[in-house]
């Protein structure tokens, strides 16, 4: 008997680096970034109080490409994609384990303060992806995989 269940993840929030861009041995690109979200409240006491969460956000193939190129630190951003949770054993035998957005849409809200750029905000959506190989696993840099610039040329916007 099956159960439907859901697992889906909607984030605004504000990048807190650049997106780094790496290449899996098999070719496939993957972009991870991070995206922090502030939250207020007022505690028990009547104080107001405010909080931050960080977010680990993993773009994989074409997605990961664009996020590399249209989004910078600082920079407001909608994803939206699954959670997703990895354990891995580190060289010194340590148990690691991370949980990650694992995002299909982004959208880049605006352009981070004191940048004097025009900016338009664009969608980015991408089919959901098969289960990818961890990029916990070596990847290569784009210089490493020696990325020419018409890929740039292929972005429909």
């Amino acid at each position: 008997m099956s159960t439907r269940s859901l697992n889906r993840v909607t984030l605004i929030g504000n990048l807190t680096r650049d997106p780094e861009l790496k290449y899996t041995p098999q070719g496939t690109a993957v972009g991870t970034f991070s995206i922090a979200t502030n939250r207020e409240w007022t505690d028990s006491s009547g104080q107001k109080q405010e909080g931050v969460e960080f977010h680990r956000i993993v773009a994989w193939g074409k997605l990961g490409e664009i996020c590399s190129q249209l989004l910078i630190k600082g920079q407001k951003a909608f994803v939206e994609g699954r959670l997703q949770t990895r354990a891995w054993k580190t060289q010194d035998g340590t148990d690691r384990q991370v949980t990650e957005v694992i995002i299909d849409e982004m959208i880049a809200l605006n352009t981070p303060k004191g940048s004097a750029e025009s900016y338009e905000p664009s969608t980015i959506r991408t089919e959901p992806q098969p289960e990818q190989v961890s990029p916990a696993e070596e990847v290569f840099t784009a210089e490493d995989k020696g990325t020419d610039d018409k890929a740039t040329d292929e972005i429909p916007f």
